[in-house]
């Protein structure tokens, strides 16, 4: 691959509902994928943290709650990182609370005033291990919410693994690490986030969103003013019908 000399900066959150020393599932998947990637790309420097080994709050789209949050500390690897893997478990069918919280979180970054979001320029991928349904769900949701936070989706960039319908062994014990679709998707994921990294590093988004904000504040501010003019309008009618 072109550019080895070029430094990349990897991400990897387990955000699996185990603390640690807990064995997570998650985690030794996550593993497998990173084992990966830094064969491809050597000048990988990789940062895998378990998100229950922070002191993380609930409370949406916030960057920084206080007393004691802990989120800020992650906050800044995610902002400074090139490559960014979110990973979790299933649960009940849809993405588990601790990732949920994750992302509630950095819906945070997008209420700033600077030209782009924090996330710009930055890829990002997922991995998931479960039982039973719901991976489908979980990846397409992140996916989504990622991009609307300003990462690059490059294609097939999702890792997961479930096992059968009902109670039964999860990935560890189920050896997982044989499936031989996982280990396509891994080699996917791994090649193409690195490829999209490096395009980043040599192409990135030029887009100010300030511009656009002012225009969208301006416009909302109007739309605001005519509803509830219509709204004080349409009141008055009721009580001349009712007459």
């Amino acid at each position: 691959m072109e550019n080895k000399n070029k430094k990349l900066k990897a991400l990897f959150l387990n955000c699996t509902i185990k603390y640690s020393p807990e064995v997570s599932n998650t985690e030794a998947l996550t593993q497998k994928l990173i084992n990966r990637m830094e064969e491809v790309y050597p000048n990988l420097e990789v940062e895998f943290l378990r998100v229950t080994d922070y002191n993380v709050k609930f409370g949406g789209a916030s960057n920084d709650m206080g007393n004691g949050d802990e989120w800020p500390i992650i906050l800044e690897k995610v902002k400074k990182c090139d490559i960014f893997v979110m990973a979790m478990p299933i649960w009940m069918g849809v993405r588990c609370s601790v990732g949920q919280m994750v992302i509630e979180r950095l819906d945070g970054t997008t209420k700033g005033t600077e030209s782009q979001f924090p996330l710009y320029n930055t890829v990002a991928g997922v991995v998931v291990t479960g039982n039973e349904d719901g991976a489908h769900d979980v990846c397409s949701n992140t996916l989504y919410n990622l991009a609307h936070f300003g990462c690059t989706i490059p294609p097939n960039t999702d890792v997961y693994w479930v096992g059968d319908a009902g109670p039964g062994d999860s990935y560890i014990d189920a050896h997982g690490e044989l499936s031989p679709y996982v280990n396509r998707n891994i080699e996917m994921t791994a090649q193409n986030l690195i490829h999209g990294a490096l395009m980043l590093k040599e192409m990135p988004y030029p887009i100010d969103l300030r511009p656009l904000k002012k225009k969208m504040a301006a416009q909302m501010q109007i739309k605001t003013e005519v509803m509830r003019e219509a709204a004080i309008q349409l009141k008055e009618r009721f009580e001349r019908d009712k007459e």
